[in-house]
């Protein structure tokens, strides 16, 4: 870990300049120049004194953040195949987070699941083929390129009637599939 830089950063992070550290930290302004610049070593209590002024502790300075992933490759999506659909979740373990994406490819005269009343809101939009949301006793026809929102009060599922794949990235909230 680079001590210096993280203080720094915390110190810019706070409004504070050298100045100011040094006066909240009773230490000079050239002692915490040269330990932003990493060519000296503060002792643990001059450290502890440090993150006083800047409003942390030991324990949350050292404290590493595991990074996050946000970009995500087909190497990552988990894939179940199915006879009348394909399901890729295409964000790795989304029931965790607050929205469920998918990517569903659903085969010519099959239906997908039906997704039972549930008290969340859910987003759909038509990559390729014209499939057909049947919701309640409604059904409405899709076309390419064109998107479909709902809340979950009722239970719904698609139909491709068509004589190709119908692929429909489709996002829940919260996670249900």
């Amino acid at each position: 870990m680079d001590i210096g830089k993280k203080i720094r950063e915390l110190r810019i992070s706070n409004g504070l300049t050298l100045e100011e550290l040094a006066s909240r930290s009773e230490l000079t302004k050239g002692f915490l120049s040269q330990l932003e610049r990493d060519l000296t070593s503060p002792s643990i209590s001059t450290l502890e004194d440090i993150l006083e002024a800047l409003g942390t502790d030991l324990s949350s300075f050292f404290q590493t953040e595991e990074e996050e992933q946000i970009v995500f490759s087909e190497q990552d999506y988990f894939v179940d195949e199915r006879e009348p659909y394909t399901i890729q979740w295409i964000v790795p373990n989304a029931q965790k987070n607050d929205m469920e994406p998918i990517l569903l490819t659903l085969h010519p005269g099959c239906e997908s699941m039906v997704l039972e009343s549930h008290g969340g809101q859910e987003l759909g939009y038509v990559l390729q083929g014209s499939p057909t949301l049947v919701r309640g006793n409604k059904k409405y026809r899709l076309r390419p390129r064109e998107t479909f929102y709902l809340n979950g009060r009722t239970s719904h599922y698609l139909i491709n009637t068509g004589s190709s794949d119908a692929k429909i990235l489709w996002v829940t909230t919260p996670p249900i599939f």
